[in-house]
């Protein structure tokens, strides 16, 4: 039986090559220009602790004032003033805290990614390796005697064939133990 050599060409898809050539994306990526650099820029410093710190200072400054003006003046400097300012800067702060999370954790999935498509190419060469490998298997046995032959090609030499092993074996001395076969009935001839 004639068996072809296994051929295949690895393709690599389009989006690898390019990929290749970005890095994982991270919120600093998304800010352009001198609007965006700078809304970053005053988000970092007031999403800060010390900048709730001092929003709290400043906030305690008018707490005496509300203090003496009654229930209705606390509870509108609580509501209006402290916790706007304060709470403001602690979400903040919680938001960038969960920002450099989500970059981290992209980071960590695009490595992820590398690795994975590193081994898929590894496992490509492996593969294309064993496929020559098995290629070279197929031409020595097609080559070899007594082997199923490609089409096309030259019959074997003489002497190579079971028969005349058969042959060269008798001559030797070595016989083969057969079966014996049970004689076969004969009919009467068919008149045409």
């Amino acid at each position: 039986m004639y068996h072809s050599p296994m051929e295949f060409e690895h393709v690599l898809h389009p989006h690898i090559a390019e990929r290749r050539k970005q890095q994982p994306p991270k919120t600093t990526d998304a800010a352009v220009g001198f609007n965006g650099r700078l809304a970053l820029l005053i988000t970092k410093l007031v999403g800060s602790m010390w900048c709730a710190y001092i929003f709290a200072a400043w906030d305690l400054l008018s707490l005496p004032g509300a203090l003496h003006s009654g229930i209705q003046a606390i509870v509108s400097w609580v509501a209006q003033t402290f916790l706007q300012l304060v709470l403001l800067s602690i979400i903040m702060v919680g938001q960038n805290i969960q920002a450099e999370t989500a970059d981290r954790r992209s980071e960590q999935t695009y490595n992820d990614a590398e690795a994975i498509l590193h081994e898929c190419l590894e496992l490509q060469r492996h593969l294309q390796a064993q496929d020559g490998a098995i290629n070279d298997m197929l031409t020595k046995l097609q080559a070899a005697p007594g082997t199923a032959r490609m089409p096309g090609a030259a019959a074997p030499p003489a002497g190579t064939g079971r028969s005349d092993q058969r042959h060269a074996d008798q001559a030797a001395g070595r016989t083969r133990h057969r079966r014996p076969v049970a004689p076969v009935a004969q009919s009467a001839p068919r008149n045409r």
